[in-house]
This record gives structure tokens, C-alpha cells and sequence, in this order.
């Protein structure tokens, strides 16, 4: 199941509340058109300085394997390997961006598709109060070393010295 992360805008100057219609919610995973069509996703999702990293680190990489007299097969190699690396790291970039643009990461939500998580999150945002609210994390689970057995116990039994 699809995992999404849930990012709030910062608020405009004639806002009290954010506005949930501009609530980004960036899915994890590899981003196929991220992988297909690199330079243009960025425009489209507006990642300016990924954008111009990009095209920096591509160009760097042609002269470079152009100076080394890298065979055509190993510049599509590298060409091929540089655009799977940026539809593995799409929404991480994605999700960088925003955080550098001032929106506020307000948790995880997942659902089969994009729709039914944005309903999952907004019930759990309204019945949690709304503004300011972010989703609760569960704890994670309970370890020996976390006191789920008293010291000096080794094996399942529920003291020392204990006898099966």
C-alpha cells in the first residue's frame, strides 16, 4: 500500500488557518515520470535548484566521460543509471524542497490510492482538532532492553533463577 507524507503550507499573510486544498501530499516510492521525463517533472513540481543540480551534474558527467573517451554504451549507462537514481530519489527531493520553502511535514498516511489518503488524513486531522495537529506516531515496540524482562534475566523465564 502506498505510503504518503503529509506537507502544510506556510500561511499567506491574509490567512489564520491553512488552507487544506494546498496540503501537498508527496507519495513515497519510485516516481516513474520523475524517471522518463527528469528536467520537465522538476519544472512541473518546480524544483528550481534540484533543476539546476541536475543539469550541472549531467553536463559535468558528459564532459567528463567525454574527456575520458567513455564508449556511447557507457554514456547511456550513466545516463540510464543517473535518471533511475532520480526516480528513486524523486519525493525525497520533492519533500527537501518543501521543507526549505517553510511547509511543515505533518506526518504519514497511507492508502491504496492518493484519494483515500487524503481522506484517512483529514478525518484523523479533524477529529484531532484541526490546526496544528499532526498525525500521532506509535511507539515503537517493547524490547527486552526496554524493560520488558528485569535485568540479569536471559531466555524467557520471568525471573532469575526460575526453573521451566
Amino acid at each position: 500500500m502506498p505510503i504518503y507524507t503529509v506537507h502544510e503550507p506556510p500561511l499567506r499573510r491574509y490567512e489564520i488557518e491553512p488552507d487544506p486544498v494546498r496540503f501537498a501530499f508527496v507519495r513515497d516510492g519510485f516516481s516513474f515520470w520523475a524517471f522518463v521525463l527528469g528536467a520537465i517533472w522538476m519544472l512541473r513540481y518546480r524544483l528550481w535548484l534540484v533543476l539546476i543540480a541536475y543539469i550541472i551534474l549531467v553536463a559535468a558527467m558528459g564532459v567528463g566521460l567525454h574527456v575520458v573517451g567513455a564508449p556511447a554504451g557507457a554514456r547511456l549507462l550513466v545516463v540510464f543509471l543517473v535518471a533511475l537514481l532520480f526516480g528513486l530519489e524523486a519525493a525525497t527531493l520533492r519533500r527537501w524542497t518543501l521543507s526549505r520553502r517553510g511547509w511543515v511535514n505533518l506526518g504519514v498516511v497511507s492508502g491504496p490510492d492518493q484519494e483515500t489518503a487524503e481522506r484517512r488524513f483529514f478525518d484523523a486531522w479533524v477529529a484531532g482538532g484541526g490546526s496544528g495537529y499532526t498525525l500521532p506516531i506509535p511507539p515503537p515496540p517493547a524490547t527486552p532492553r526496554d524493560g520488558g524482562a528485569p535485568p540479569g534475566v536471559i531466555g524467557l523465564f520471568p525471573e532469575p533463577g526460575a526453573r521451566a
